[in-house]
């Protein structure tokens, strides 16, 4: 069951790409291995000082790092709008990928649709690739729509400058995080 469950999985994804033809695709270089740089991305006590759009706050309400484990967040913008998302993971290849499928949620962690955009889609299809370059590390984030409608499908294409803005805040503020941690990746908050 669990073979076939992983095919699926796949062969939605290999859809969902063959569907957009040109899916959301951003990359960063980091100061900093690549074992850090999973670190924070997968322990909660790191993720919530610098994920999101810069200037948001981000609380972890669950974090359950395993596939088919879900994290539940509220993001709090500047002006004090709060915004609840889910993340379910579908592939942990530790250090180097993380697949998961993002959405937007209440609080009790239901599906919903995103809060300011009713022709968002539903469900975004998340590929976080990290490549080590000397001790540095290549992050790339791709995103593309899961069973969307042509609507959103439509939504998503016209945005990808606001993703642009957001991922680039983002990494802006996860460069800033790794800066002040130890190289080899202690906490000291």
């Amino acid at each position: 069951e669990g073979g076939l469950r992983e095919s699926m999985e796949r062969l939605e994804e290999r859809l969902a790409k063959s569907i957009i033809g040109n899916p959301f695709v951003i990359s960063r270089v980091f100061n900093a291995p690549r074992d850090l740089v999973f670190k924070v991305w997968t322990e909660p006590e790191h993720f919530e000082h610098w994920f999101g759009p810069k200037g948001c706050k981000v609380r972890v309400a669950g974090f359950e790092f395993k596939p088919g484990g879900a994290v539940h967040t509220c993001m709090t913008t500047p002006d004090g709008h709060s915004m609840w998302g889910r993340l379910i993971y579908r592939e942990i290849a530790e250090p180097e990928r993380i697949v998961y499928v993002t959405t937007f949620s209440d609080e009790k962690g239901g599906l919903t649709r995103h809060p300011l955009s009713a022709t968002w889609p539903l469900e975004m299809l998340t590929t976080v690739t990290m490549e080590d370059q000397g001790g540095k590390t290549k992050l790339t984030v791709e995103w593309v729509p899961l069973g969307s409608t042509d609507e959103e499908l439509s939504t998503f294409l016209g945005a990808m400058d606001g993703m642009s803005g957001g991922w680039t805040g983002t990494f802006e503020q996860l460069d800033a995080y790794l800066a002040e941690l130890p190289k080899g990746g202690d906490h000291g908050h």
